[in-house]
């Protein structure tokens, strides 16, 4: 069961490998798919401002945004996974491999779709009505449905995690060896993850709230009018969108 998922979290980083290289290669696609992450970040931001200002919410929606959602570059992470899988088979209990694969999935599907969707974009200032056209061009609805799912079942897996003091205490004895071993940044994402869901002492209501929302402008997108009658003054989509210009 280990290799098996050593197997899976390796191939899903040769795709977000293989993504960055074709991005790489094209550095029209490459500036449209970093427009892209921005915007997203920011419609995340908008769409579940109250959470980000909730006094128990506030920080696992900021783990989602900065973690999950963020245009940041996760390639010195990845480069960690990929040195040093084998490590992270022996070094971590099998839970936390599996919360791995979770991330590697969401990450290797996330950049397949932005990639995707980078090609749609128009020219100009990205906004509501360009957001919907490349959704709807990409024809991925499954994948954007899975994309949600793998994000809640990663808060799913935190918050569960973080009823186990012995795996809590594991993983804070792993932090010297996780660095020793390369593992800063995983080691650093596993903890904010346990730290923030911890916090809230008990995650349903937090992740009801981004389920509801997420699969909300889900449908409220691939919905929408004929792509090319859209414009941003379509109330059904512009309001799942947040209001965002």
């Amino acid at each position: 069961m280990t290799h098996a998922l050593a197997e899976r979290i390796l191939g899903h980083l040769q795709q977000v490998e293989a993504e960055r290289q074709l991005r790489a290669r094209d550095p029209v696609l490459d500036r449209q798919v970093l427009a892209l992450k921005a915007y997203q970040r920011e419609r995340f931001a908008r769409t579940h401002a109250d959470l980000l200002a909730h006094r128990r919410y506030a920080d696992a929606a900021r783990f989602f945004l900065d973690d999950l959602y963020g245009p940041q570059d996760f390639s010195e992470r990845d480069a960690q996974f990929v040195r040093i899988v084998p490590a992270l088979v022996r070094l971590f209990p099998q839970d936390i491999i599996a919360t791995v694969e979770a991330l590697a999935a969401l990450h290797a599907l996330s950049e397949s779709l932005d990639s995707e969707m980078g090609r749609h974009l128009g020219a100009g200032v990205l906004d509501a009505s360009h957001y919907l056209r490349a959704w709807q061009a990409t024809g991925r609805r499954a994948d954007r449905a899975r994309q949600i799912e793998l994000v809640l079942a990663l808060g799913r897996q935190l918050d569960h995690y973080t009823r186990s003091l012995l795996l809590r205490n594991s993983l804070r004895l792993m932090r010297g060896p996780a660095r020793a071993a390369g593992l800063g940044s995983l080691q650093g994402f596993l903890e904010r993850g346990f730290d923030t869901f911890g916090a809230m002492r008990g995650a349903d209501e937090f992740l009801a709230r981004v389920e509801t929302r997420e699969r909300a402008l889900m449908d409220a997108l691939f919905a929408a009018p004929d792509v090319t009658q859209a414009t941003g003054e379509t109330p059904a989509w512009r309001d799942a969108l947040g209001q965002l210009p």
